[in-house]
């Protein structure tokens, strides 16, 4: 098989670490081009060859390094995997001359603010927490978080807070804070507007990461309703991720989606939802997605380390041609 090459974005993270590994899983002849704003980072070690890029809401440094790698590196494919590189490759994906796993740019705007979220599905009468600006809200609930609109992770969350009228309506949000179990659905999406298929987990997080998860099939029927009214509103192309409360009455309360490959791809995988492998074999070689087959099971995150010896210099760790192990 010619060997196909690939970017994926965002390597300092889980999520794109996460991606690189289940590609290396994959019987696929692919060099993986990763890039990150930061130099050096966890996943340099993964990567074939890395770029360092700039942020991409720095929009027009952003697409120009990246139009940049792509001619270099004869890219077949880019693979992005955080909120800001969904929303701005798929508002300039027709000047990119390569395949990008992305949604069409209106979808990525619905799903990029989480107030834009809300107002999308309301508007359609699909489940979601409801929502207010800070101006709007007078204290309807007797518990409530308040998070940035375009929040990452768990960042910038606060509970109850008494001065929530001096946050931002442009930046700020407010929900109502459910007690009850957390869960995380990841769904794929195929190429015909198609549910191809989900897995859910029920999640510990610590600073907005999962840390232990179980595989859970009780909330299935309810879930791929909501999935299926979703989908029917939104061009959602490809592996997205839905996050909701399950309360003490078993209501199910979405409160977020992210319309990208989420942070659990290296757990789903080895539990039957390779949603990874799906993206390459409908994107990179137009083949039909292979189907899940879920397995049950539970999962917990460690933290190790990689370890280059004989060098003092974080610039000569660029990528996996550094020597390199993990302990």
């Amino acid at each position: 098989m010619d060997e196909k090459r690939i970017i994926v974005t965002g390597i300092g993270g889980n999520v794109g670490q996460g991606v690189i590994r289940n590609i290396r899983a994959t019987h696929f002849n692919i060099k993986v081009i990763g890039t990150n704003v930061e130099d050096f980072s966890a996943g340099n070690h993964l990567c074939d060859v890395f770029y360092k890029v700039p942020f991409a809401y720095d929009e027009a440094a952003y697409i120009a390094s990246i139009k940049d790698i792509v001619v270099k590196e004869h890219i077949d494919l880019i693979l992005p995997t955080t909120d800001f590189e969904i929303f701005y490759l798929s508002k300039h994906q027709n000047e990119i001359s390569c395949e990008i796993a992305v949604s069409e740019n209106k979808t990525a705007a619905y799903y990029l603010d989480k107030y834009t979220t809300f107002l999308h599905l309301k508007k359609h009468d699909i489940p979601f927490a409801n929502s207010f600006l800070p101006s709007e809200y007078n204290n309807e609930y007797s518990s409530f978080i308040l998070k940035p609109r375009q929040g990452r992770g768990s960042r910038g969350l606060q509970i109850n807070p008494k001065d929530y009228k001096t946050f931002s309506d442009d930046e700020y949000m407010i929900q109502e804070l459910h007690e009850g179990v957390e869960i995380t659905t990841a769904f794929y999406v195929n190429k015909s507007n198609e549910l191809h298929g989900f897995i859910t987990f029920e999640r510990s997080l610590e600073n907005g990461t999962t840390t232990h998860c179980k595989v859970v099939s009780v909330y299935d029927s309810a879930l791929k309703k909501i999935l299926l009214d979703i989908i029917k509103v939104s061009h959602i192309k490809g592996s997205a991720n839905l996050q909701a409360i399950v309360t003490k009455t078993g209501k199910i309360e979405p409160f977020e989606i992210n319309c990208r490959i989420s942070g659990t791809n290296s757990i789903r995988a080895n539990f039957g939802f390779k949603d990874v492998t799906y993206t390459l074999e409908e994107w990179l070689f137009n083949q039909t997605p292979s189907q899940p087959i879920i397995e049950k099971g539970i999962a917990t995150r460690i933290l190790m380390d990689v370890i280059y010896k004989n060098t003092n210099d974080f610039k000569e760790a660029k990528d996996n041609s550094a020597t390199h192990y993990i302990y």
